[in-house]
């Protein structure tokens, strides 16, 4: 498919710089097969749901991945060089695979001081991709490795926030779900920063029930596609879980007539994953790249709560697979003018899955 069929205009006053307070009167676009548009807010989405259906959260938690630095010199009478490195994915306790700026000059070998918070942490440069990835390796690992991210990294807003304004302490909170505990992801799953504990406690009296699934966000969700062919555009890897627990859980979900609830797109990818031809979900611990299109069958998730996303992006590709591509297209003409927030702290969306 052309990815231009997937842009629009929006206009730049649209994008939210802050989330709303509380997080869950954000506003919710209702979309729903062969039905009029809904408005409503995030604060009632019990009421869009049934007992017995489930809410699938993504259970990652941000790590200060955004890291400022230099490169030594290659020769005494040169200064250093500085750079920038985003971490994207984890390769093992010492290594990270990282996009770094300006990739183009950098090499294997090259020894990286970053700095913050007063403290410093180096790094090597063991490899680098055709695309100028690199994979970083530490002198520190695992837990002792995190503790050093924690002082010398910053959060790695999205580039449409970061680019109007810098980070601050706020989005330490903010650009964070309230559930958060599996360290490692580089970005937010978004839809779930609009969760409150008295929602998730109105939707559990509601006889709705909740399940954690882990999928780490890679940067590489914030790439924009170059390719003018869906078919040429490759997706990023992201490592994520699914227990023996979760899949047991929710298949007996499916089996009973609940509905899978999807709490954002990355919960959706790894839940797709997941799931067999037959529409059984099965344990998964691993790397997914997962690239959703319009004419991919659906197997496991039947309503998708998500963001307003960016023209041209993966994520626009997934809700039109998911709810229709005309669908989609009015519902974003109807969000801009009715002035819904968008992208990463803006208003939400429910989607009810095409053909359901």
């Amino acid at each position: 498919m052309r990815v231009d069929d997937f842009d629009f205009e929006l206009p730049p006053e649209r994008i939210a710089l802050r989330p709303v307070t509380p997080r869950d009167s954000a506003r919710m676009l209702v979309i729903a097969p062969d039905s009029e548009l809904q408005h409503s807010q995030v604060q009632d989405l019990p009421e869009f749901l049934q007992p017995g259906d489930v809410l699938v959260f993504n259970d990652t938690k941000v790590i200060p991945a955004q890291l400022e630095g230099t490169r030594a010199p290659r020769n005494v009478d040169a200064p250093p060089a500085k750079v920038s490195a985003t971490l994207h994915m984890r390769v093992d306790g010492a290594h990270w695979d990282a996009f770094m700026r300006p990739a183009k000059k950098l090499r294997a070998g090259d020894e990286l001081t970053f700095a913050g918070g007063g403290e410093t942490l180096r790094a090597t440069i063991v490899s680098k991709g055709e695309a100028g990835e690199v994979r970083l390796k530490f002198p520190v690992a695992s837990a002792e490795l995190d503790a050093a991210l924690m002082l010398v990294g910053h959060i790695p807003l999205p580039p449409y926030i970061a680019s109007k304004r810098p980070e601050d302490a706020q989005d330490r909170t903010d650009y964070q779900t309230i559930y958060a505990r599996e360290d490692g992801a580089v970005a937010a799953p978004t839809a779930g920063l609009h969760f409150t504990d008295e929602l998730l406690e109105r939707l559990r009296a509601r006889g709705i029930e909740t399940c954690f699934v882990t999928l780490h966000v890679g940067a590489g969700t914030f790439l924009p596609v170059k390719a003018d062919d869906t078919d040429d555009h490759k997706m990023h890897y992201e490592t994520g879980t699914v227990t023996q627990g979760n899949a047991d859980m929710l298949n007996a979900i499916h089996k009973r007539g609940g509905r899978i609830v999807a709490v954002g797109t990355t919960s959706l990818r790894l839940l797709e994953s997941a799931t067999s031809e037959d529409g059984t979900i099965m344990p998964f611990h691993g790397a997914t790249n997962i690239f959703i299109t319009p004419g991919y069958a659906f197997r496991a998730v039947d309503v998708l709560m998500t963001n307003f996303h960016l023209p041209r992006s993966t994520l626009m590709m997934l809700v039109s697979a998911f709810a229709g591509m005309q669908t989609m297209r009015d519902a974003y003409i109807h969000a801009i003018k009715n002035k819904f927030r968008f992208y990463s702290y803006g208003d939400a969306s429910l989607l009810f899955r095409k053909g359901s």
